[in-house]
């Protein structure tokens, strides 16, 4: 990719990559939205040059959709796209779990206990969203893989937000099931047992994959 024309503008692009980054995952812009460059750059006080670059960076996280002579979409699913992504995940989640597991410490173990219980004891979606998602990228953040890691990181930013509509829909307070899996998958990473973990991650994986097939107005495009 390359750099951005001068240092000031490599730091304006950072900066508005992170901001545009923080309003996709948070919901604030939606799949299938336009980001207009002018506007943007308008917003920012810029050109549209480190506009330009902070959209290539958030397309390379999986989410900002570029189209050549067109424009900027925040990255959007079909339901089968969707389902195709979390088959995807798995399979190659548990996976990394399994590879994270031998430089699980106790600390981290630690961590993701109270994460599990401070999940279970939240009612609030965008809470639960970010903690659920903080958990789970915990418990791979040991594992000896950049590839993996960076797909995995990837695939999480391209459902966020079906994700939250799905938790907006069914209510997190109804969620037990999902909670015990949590605290299951924290004993299975506790005892350092890879085929228990990786069973319950999979498990945990589809059963989500399973629920959003049976919501399909979850995948309507938005309003124009």
């Amino acid at each position: 990719m390359p750099s951005a024309s001068t240092p000031k503008d490599a730091v304006a692009s950072h900066r508005i990559a992170a901001t545009l980054r923080e309003s996709i995952l948070h919901g604030d812009l939606a799949p299938g939205q336009r980001i207009r460059q002018e506007i943007v750059a308008e917003e920012y006080g810029t050109s549209r040059i480190p506009v330009r670059e902070a959209l290539r960076v958030l397309q390379a996280d999986g989410l900002v959709t570029l189209v050549s002579n067109s424009g900027a979409w925040v990255a959007s699913l079909s339901q089968q796209e969707c389902s195709e992504v979390y088959q995807v995940r798995e399979r190659l989640e548990p996976l990394l779990l399994r590879m994270s597991l031998p430089g699980m410490t106790d600390e981290i173990v630690a961590e993701l206990d109270s994460l599990a219980t401070s999940m279970e004891l939240n009612n609030d979606v965008e809470t639960f969203i970010r903690l659920d998602r903080q958990f789970h990228l915990l418990s791979y953040s040991t594992a000896d893989s950049t590839l993996v890691s960076g797909m995995i990181a990837k695939l999480w930013n391209t459902t966020q937000h079906y994700r939250r509509a799905f938790s907006r829909l069914v209510g997190i307070g109804g969620s037990a099931v999902t909670h015990m899996e949590h605290h299951l998958l924290v004993d299975a990473i506790r005892r350092r047992d890879g085929d228990d973990a990786e069973r319950l991650l999979l498990s945990h994986i589809r059963r989500t994959r399973l629920e959003l097939a049976r919501h399909p107005e979850i995948f309507a495009p938005p309003a124009a």
